[in-house]
């Protein structure tokens, strides 16, 4: 059982699954055992008072759900009230009426709960009892949900409980509350707020001497993660291990530790040292027969074997996981699901994805857009649609996936919705549509990017804001010192005054020459920060001016290549020999499957690469247009939307004119129609196939094609070559012609495959 509901919990299980919850129960049952005996050989019935409360508590948050554990807190806390009343003890009375509003809300009764904790709550408030009355607030808060006007609720009661542990001088349930708030500031998304609270704790916990300070220092670790400050990030973060190993700390908040730091090393992309933590997290969760844990932590692990490419790995590791371990939690479920439907699709096993589908469509079914995992049932639900050619039946879940990531203003949960457009338009043959979507993606992949700027440069402000206000603090503190000498030499002042005045003569002149260096020091970064901003400017302009003059080169040669095309052309017009003409419009057509590319490059905002699948349809267009004849030959493409470099897509575009060229020529001699079909495809990772093929009257039997004089195959093979790929070309009902290569792999991609 848990005490409260773990706010960052819920808060990264949008990221990682981190939504492992830790016991606030401290006691190992040896301890427990040594509490009985204690209570049985105790002579102080004030002292058993206490002890009755923990065996109580230690049953109430005691492992698992069971009615006879409730049953056994109950019966303890009933004998501590018994007694406390016996003994006029207020302290015990109250604290006796506070767990048993505890164990009400366990046992599921909220509403008597509720009631019972408003008792308490004026029972420490006659009686004067601060402490108490701020642990009551506590416990009111943990009757609130995680949805916006609720958080705000808890924001108060945790404030108020704040006021009450520093007015009593309680600074180590004070610090303990400030982390709670922080959690509530990051369930707003309030990074900032949720950094100085965390600051706060730590400094009240340092005052204190407090060692065990692994669980400020992972949630600090996880506020910098989230403002995308990956080295304090990462350094607060070993700080915590190091501190929990040191401490010998073997709990749940270890496998805690482990599994944040394993998600820090992950969004760095450090993959082998995250797998190195997820790992000892699992062997923490294992020891404390911890099934959610451990479901989690192997699905985090199972992730990153997932993008290694080690597929029945991932599987049979989750399958472990699922099996021996099994979670009744409905939000771990979706997410384990989610990656078998995926992981099984990859590896084209159909039937096990289907399994794991028609489980996502019942919980599809169950599940609200209030639940943070409900992103994960669409995105199951859509590829599992698309992958087996449902391609119009995802329409619907991705309509329904844009207003549940705009109801929670998810904006990477938005990029992610326009992908899947993008990819359904395509399978579908909706290319303008595709395009917008694919357009649409990139301004809202690019605002995440903006956003996640912006929470770095607060992070660092706050950095900044904290080191002054430590340094602040050092100078106070030597002024007080200052003071307090003072005082204590006052009573000698009178024999000393002339020494005395030379010393203070002394100590403002140090003071001025501390205000004037400071001065200094303020002029020269005040400086630096100027050129620092000049600099920037001038690249910006720059790298505008770049990518202006590398559009005018690329309109540039396209216009130097309709030139020569022009030129060509007046040039044919004199002569009136057919394989001069021929071999002149042969090279106009080249010229214009080079000239298609840089007229796209120029006009688009994508420098980089050229949409193939756009470009085969209009190099298509133009040949048919100016090969034209009375035959009706009939083109049938299927083509992949891929992104290829210049240095790929020129190559590929000419062998494309001269396969296309040759068909439309020489295919069809003795018809009157025909057809040519092209299809650009993946074949399996990043490599590619490209087929023209015509159903004419094919090659001549005795062709020698290794040895052929043929401009046109020599170019095709030659251009092959240049791609580093293999070409083909054969007898096929027809001529067949294909050409296979790797695409290169320096383009931008997405990833679905990141983990929970």
């Amino acid at each position: 059982m848990v005490s409260k509901v773990n706010v960052r919990g819920v808060f990264y299980g949008l990221l990682l699954l981190l939504s492992t919850t830790i016991s606030v129960n401290a006691q190992s049952p040896q301890e427990v055992a040594k509490l009985k005996q204690q209570l049985e050989g105790s002579n102080d019935n004030t002292k058993k008072v206490t002890l009755l409360l923990a065996l109580g508590k230690y049953s109430l948050y005691k492992e698992g759900e069971y009615k006879i554990d409730l049953d056994s807190a109950r019966a303890y806390t009933n004998e501590a009230r018994s007694l406390s009343e016996t003994l006029h003890y207020k302290a015990g009375i109250g604290r006796s009426i506070l767990q048993d509003a505890r164990i009400y809300r366990e046992g599921g009764n909220k509403k008597k709960a509720w009631q019972v904790a408003n008792n308490a709550l004026t029972y420490f408030t006659v009686n004067n009892m601060p402490v108490l009355k701020g642990d009551t607030y506590l416990e009111l808060r943990n009757h609130l949900t995680q949805d916006e006007k609720d958080i705000e609720k808890q924001i108060k009661y945790t404030n108020l409980a704040i006021g009450l542990y520093k007015k009593s001088g309680s600074k180590e349930k004070q610090a303990n509350t400030l982390i709670d708030l922080s959690d509530l500031y990051q369930a707003k998304s309030d990074l900032n707020k949720s950094l100085h609270l965390l600051q706060e704790s730590l400094a009240i916990y340092k005052n204190i001497k407090f060692k065990r300070l692994q669980g400020v220092y992972i949630y600090m670790a996880d506020a910098y993660r989230l403002s995308n400050n990956n080295d304090l990030s990462i350094k607060y973060a070993l700080m915590a291990v190091k501190t929990a190993e040191d401490l010998h700390d073997n709990s749940m908040q270890l496998c805690m530790i482990y599994n944040h730091v394993g998600l820090i090393y992950f969004d760095v992309k450090n993959f082998e040292e995250a797998l190195v933590y997820f790992k000892k997290a699992l062997n923490v969760a294992y020891q404390h027969n911890d099934n959610r844990a451990v479901n989690e932590l192997s699905h985090n692990i199972a992730s990153i074997l997932y993008r290694k490419h080690r597929d029945r790995e991932a599987i049979d590791l989750l399958n472990i996981a699922v099996t021996k371990y099994p979670s009744d939690n409905s939000d771990v479920q979706v997410v384990i699901n989610q990656f078998f439907t995926i992981c099984y699709l990859r590896i084209k096993d159909y039937n096990n994805a289907k399994i794991y589908y028609n489980k996502l469509l019942q919980q599809y079914g169950t599940t609200t857009n209030a639940n943070i995992y409900r992103g994960y049932l669409y995105k199951g639900i859509i590829t599992y649609l698309r992958e087996t050619g449902q391609v119009t039946r995802t329409y619907k879940y991705l309509e329904e996936y844009k207003n549940y990531c705009v109801g929670n203003k998810y904006l990477h949960g938005l990029a992610e919705m326009e992908f899947s457009y993008f990819k359904s338009d395509s399978a579908s043959g909706n290319l303008s549509g595709a395009i917008d979507h694919l357009k649409k993606y990139h301004y809202l992949r690019d605002s995440t990017i903006s956003v996640s700027r912006t929470k770095q440069v607060s992070a660092l402000q706050i950095q900044y804001e904290t080191e002054k206000k430590d340094k602040n603090i050092i100078v106070l503190k030597e002024l007080s010192k200052l003071q307090e000498s003072k005082l204590h030499n006052s009573t000698i002042i009178q024999y000393v005054f002339a020494g005395g005045l030379l010393l203070s003569t002394l100590f403002i002149g140090l003071l001025y020459y501390a205000y004037r260096l400071k001065q200094r020091t303020n002029k020269k970064l005040e400086l630096k920060r100027q050129q620092i901003d000049e600099q920037n400017a001038l690249l910006k302009k720059l790298l505008t001016e770049k990518e202006w003059l590398l559009k005018e080169i690329h309109h540039r040669v396209k216009n130097n290549l309709q030139i020569v095309i022009s030129l060509l052309n007046t040039q044919s017009s004199f002569l009136e020999n057919k394989e001069a003409l021929a071999a002149i419009q042969n090279s106009q057509h080249r010229m214009h499957a080079m000239s298609l590319i840089h007229q796209r490059l120029y006009q688009s905002e994508n420098l980089a690469s050229i949409n193939m699948s756009w470009y085969i349809n209009e190099l298509v267009s133009y040949l048919k247009e100016c090969l034209g004849s009375d035959k009706k030959i009939k083109f049938i493409l299927d083509n992949e939307a891929v992104e290829l470099d210049v240095a790929q897509a020129v190559p590929l575009g000419l062998i494309l004119n001269e396969a296309i060229s040759n068909a439309i020529k020489y295919a069809f001699p003795d018809k009157d129609r025909g057809t040519i079909e092209i299809s650009l495809k993946r074949t399996e990772g990043t490599n590619y196939q490209l087929i023209v093929a015509d159903d004419g009257v094919g090659l001549p039997e005795n062709a020698d094609l290794q040895n052929s004089n043929s401009l046109g195959m020599n170019l095709m093979a030659g251009l092959s070559q240049q791609l580093d790929g293999s070409f083909s070309i054969k007898n096929d009902n027809g001529v067949n012609v294909a050409i296979t290569f790797t695409k290169n792999n320096n383009l931008g991609k997405i990833d679905v495959t990141v983990p929970v």
